[in-house]
């Protein structure tokens, strides 16, 4: 190997390196790689082919003359590509229009140049495709040092894409991470805060009701109104937020204590009734799947602000069982159940809940009788 060629092969992959752990996106690295092939080589045009599951190879970047048309372009398994592509040694001949080895498979947007070689693309334990070089018909063949040092180049900027994955991948699991921090800051505190304003606003409303102008109790309504629409989209972010998984894996996220969940929500309700609803846990309430603990919490709050609100009960209880089927939700009061009148689109909501997540939803309720909220959740859908 020459050694001006060696060091300017170092430099390049140097280079490369710099560029592949600053970029965000590795795919970007192959327009730098392939740029510095077509230099190294003193080529006219330089590939990076890609090799899919069938060995078929595509071309995903390309630098030198008119290579508009080439992106995108495939070929076969039996090609010269494909065959390096799929493990075979490098491939160097002065024409590659006229070799038998090559000459088969060159498709037209190729079969204007003459010197071609081949270097395998990757790392001896993942070869991810092919980097290739041509010159125009006339120009003198690849040497064997060029083939070698396009061969090394090609091993060493595969090793390069490889970590760039790598610090990708972390990159994108530690930004998984601080959105599950922010989803949780957004679904545990917030919202709570949120939910107990609009309580005790409700509450305020109520007992002050004739001393209000209609006006100034429109207002309030309103206000509460915008304040369970809040909760809402804020609920609907952090969905979003959990959504993406990270590559390779996300980690998994910590068990919820569903029974510290529930006496939080039972305080706040007990501060808005004026009396402490009785609360009933049984099973195993300190290792439930966030998914699942979400579903529960979101009926237990929906449910006593319903109690809160509309009901006027005197007495309300909350059971939380679970068991090998899974987790079961009741809250009973003895209040005037719920109102023809009263927007039940937070029930609408928990039924859709319940469906999603493979459980089931139902109130009964009655004047006489009061309201009973069930709502039954396997651990896993």
């Amino acid at each position: 190997m020459e050694p001006t060629l060696a060091a300017r092969a170092l430099s390049a992959a140097t280079e490369i390196t710099a560029t592949a752990l600053s970029d965000d996106d590795p795919d970007a690295v192959l327009g730098s790689v392939v740029r510095h092939a077509v230099e190294l080589a003193d080529a006219d045009l330089g590939l990076v082919m890609v090799r899919s599951d069938d060995g078929s190879v595509t071309v995903e970047a390309a630098h030198g003359e008119s290579t508009a048309d080439l992106l995108g372009l495939a070929l076969p398994a039996e090609s010269a590509a494909g065959r390096v592509a799929g493990g075979g040694e490098p491939v160097v001949t002065d024409d590659v229009t006229r070799d038998t080895r090559t000459s088969r498979f060159v498709p037209r947007e190729l079969s204007s140049y003459g010197p071609f070689a081949a270097a395998p693309f990757g790392t001896p334990g993942r070869i991810l495709g092919v980097l290739t070089v041509y010159r125009s018909p006339g120009r003198r063949p690849f040497s064997a040092s060029t083939v070698e040092v396009l061969t090394a180049f090609a091993g060493q900027a595969g090793v390069v894409l490889a970590l760039a994955e790598g610090a990708n991948a972390r990159h994108r699991v530690t930004l998984y991470q601080e959105r599950e921090r922010i989803a949780r800051e957004l679904h545990d505190v917030i919202v709570q805060r949120l939910y107990a304003a609009g309580m005790r606003l409700e509450r305020v409303r109520r007992r002050m009701r004739k001393r209000f102008a209609h006006a100034d109790a429109a207002r309030l309504a309103e206000a509460i109104e915008q304040l369970d629409q809040t909760i809402e989209e804020i609920r609907g972010t952090v969905r979003d937020l959990r959504s993406p998984e990270p590559e390779p894996r996300q980690p998994e996220p910590a068990a919820t204590d569903l029974a510290e969940s529930a006496r939080a929500e039972v305080r706040i309700a007990g501060e808005l009734l004026g009396y402490p609803p009785t609360l009933e846990l049984s099973g195993e309430l300190a290792d439930i799947p966030p998914e699942r603990a979400d579903h529960v919490r979101a009926a237990l709050r929906e449910a006593l602000s319903n109690v809160v609100r509309h009901s006027g009960a005197s007495e309300t209880r909350v059971t939380l069982h679970r068991d090998a089927a899974g987790i079961r939700l009741r809250v009973r009061d003895n209040g005037c159940g719920v109102p023809r009148d009263v927007a039940k689109r937070g029930l609408r909501h928990l039924a859709e809940r319940a469906e999603a997540a493979g459980g089931t939803f139902t109130v009964n309720s009655s004047p006489s009788m009061g309201t009973l909220v069930a709502f039954d959740l396997p651990l896993r859908q």
